[in-house]
């Protein structure tokens, strides 16, 4: 391997996958739309607004289809995605007349419908009824929204190159061959993707294996062209030319097992001066590797649910919930602390889980019938069955289970990190990427049993979950920053480290003038990240990918879009 040429060569040595901001396209079609027309069918247009501090705004809209029921729009909108946020949409379905802009008396209104963009990514194909003002029902019409994310990077590939039958371009010795590969790019420039070692003394070399971003190779498309390159190497850089090819990632993916992919490799002045020249050698691709870099939108798209727990804090120095200064305390005109941190996870998140049945539990509170302390029960007092229906089903069984307990103590969280961490090994044990966990904590102060705790979330971390601890009301925190990785390895009393870092910790007290959005924005952000590790660490693809590869999957990693 010749010193010089290593040096200047770009070939990216892929220590891990670039991170991109996930971007989502959504195709629309509608079906059985109502017909607004006398003499023909109406002709629609789709109109996406985006909901912005309360104000619906226009994104985008689809072309007019011209007297068509059932259109199918050619436009796709791309939009950002970001787990962390609830980011509201909505379709508006127009019958355009003429060239005259929406919201003129001439248009007519066909229906709409309200949903947010992580209802749309978790069901991948969204149907729903299209509704007129007031919430009636446009008669049968529906619209149907489908969803694909652009990855930012769709995995690397490795290649293995060798030659045969080169021209020998020394006097004395044989040839030192070296291959470029070059991406053309669309306005026709030239960009050098990699160079490989040079062989020296041979007209039959062997390359060493490679790998490269598909980004890099063929910005992802496997179509574009890219020109190869055999050169004699030169000591003082004066390489002779050996010969050239074209190929697309395309055809170097026709490789199967015994088959190998071949190109003459031409040198074309010899070719125009010589008749009955062939070529100068034959370059053969060996080996091709594909490599999948799988999104946090990968998973979710393909199938995987997010399950959602609450667990709450009832010792007693969160003071009397009859009494006005309790942290608990139902104010019938604003929620308390403890139900602005779980309404504002627990909106995210329910967009992620098809039925809907959430789990909440409390910890820390002497309950009925014999009035012992548990740290680990279900606030609907049904230890069969610990789910709520929806977000406002747990908020409703918080308020009823609020009477009926007595506020005691310790602040013990690590009996609930335990249970939440077994019913997550069973569905690690299934080894799919089909349910991943988030373990909402919400406290008043730093857990008593810590040593206990920090024990359980070294357990946890091997396991599909994710764990946010809401530290609520005014207490000193400092303690607890120690179970949020983020500053140092969280590490067990016996000084074994977490496999990931899964906890994020935040006091509430940090968002009180804020809008509810930015805490569950400041606690969900790192979850993309960590459902990407843990199924990268188990090498579990997605249940459906989203896209099709024509290769067989080798190694799956992860990589997750930026906050």
């Amino acid at each position: 391997m010749n010193d010089i040429l290593e040096a200047t060569s770009p070939a990216a040595s892929l220590s891990g996958p670039a991170t991109c901001v996930s971007k989502v396209e959504l195709r629309v079609s509608c079906k059985a739309l109502l017909d607004r027309d006398t003499l023909n069918k109406s002709d629609p247009c789709v109109i996406l607004m985006v909901q912005t501090n309360g104000q619906w705004t226009e994104l985008d809209r689809t072309e007019v289809i011209k007297s068509n029921l059932h259109p199918v729009f050619a436009k796709v909108f791309t939009l950002d995605y970001y787990f962390e946020e609830v980011q509201k949409l909505r379709f508006e379905v127009y019958d355009i007349h003429g060239t005259h802009s929406i919201g003129t008396r001439d248009d007519d209104f066909l229906g709409g419908v309200e949903c947010t963009l992580g209802q749309i990514v978790a069901q991948k194909k969204m149907v729903k009824p299209l509704l007129l003002k007031y919430g009636k029902y446009a008669g049968k019409s529906t619209i149907t929204v489908h969803a694909e994310e652009i990855s930012g990077n769709n995995g690397y590939v490795e290649l293995s190159f060798c030659a045969k039958k080169l021209d020998d371009k020394d006097l004395f010795s044989k040839s030192d061959p070296f291959l470029e590969i070059y991406r053309i790019n669309e306005d026709e420039t030239e960009q050098l993707v990699h160079r490989t070692e040079v062989i020296k003394n041979n007209l039959n070399p062997v390359w060493e294996p490679f790998k490269v971003s598909l980004i890099s190779l063929c910005s992802c498309d496997e179509d574009r062209k890219l020109k190869c390159l055999v050169w004699d190497y030169d000591s003082r850089g004066k390489h002779d030319f050996i010969g050239e090819f074209y190929a697309t990632f395309r055809e170097m993916q026709k490789i199967s097992s015994g088959n190998k992919v071949t190109w003459d490799c031409v040198n074309p002045k010899y070719k125009q001066k010589k008749r009955n020249y062939k070529n100068s050698g034959v370059v053969i691709l060996n080996d091709l590797k594909l490599h999948r870099v799988y999104s946090f939108l990968d998973y979710i798209m393909g199938g995987c649910q997010i399950h959602f727990t609450v667990a709450i804090d009832f010792t007693a120095s969160n003071g009397d919930p009859r009494n006005s200064c309790s942290l608990h305390y139902i104010n019938p005109y604003q929620p308390n602390e403890y139900l602005k941190a779980l309404i504002a996870v627990g909106e995210i998140c329910q967009d992620y889980d098809s039925d809907k049945r959430f789990s909440a539990l409390g910890f820390g509170a002497r309950i009925p019938p014999n009035y012992e302390v548990s740290h680990d029960f279900a606030i609907n007092f049904n230890p069969e069955d610990d789910e709520c229906e929806a977000i406002q089903g747990v908020v409703e069984a918080y308020q009823n289970c609020l009477p009926k307990i007595q506020l005691y103590g310790p602040t013990n969280v690590s009996p609930i990190i335990n249970r939440i961490a077994k019913l997550a090994a069973g569905d690690g044990n299934i080894k799919d990427a089909s349910r991943y966990h988030i373990l909402l904590i919400l406290t008043d102060g730093v857990v008593t049993d810590m040593a206990d705790t920090r024990e359980a979330i070294v357990r946890a971390s091997y396991q599909p979950l994710s764990i946010i601890i809401v530290g609520v009301g005014n207490a000193d925190f400092t303690d607890m920053q120690i179970l949020d990785g983020d500053d140092g390895v969280l590490r067990s009393p016996k000084g074994e480290p977490v496999l990931r870092d899964i906890v994020q910790f935040v006091p509430f007290r940090d968002f009180k003038t804020a809008s509810p959005a930015a805490l569950a924005k400041c606690v969900l952000a790192e979850v993309p990240k960590q459902v990407v590790e843990y199924y990268s660490h188990k090498a579990i693809s997605p249940m459906c990918p989203v896209r099709d590869l024509h290769t067989p999957i080798l190694s799956p990693v992860a990589t997750t879009p930026t906050e």
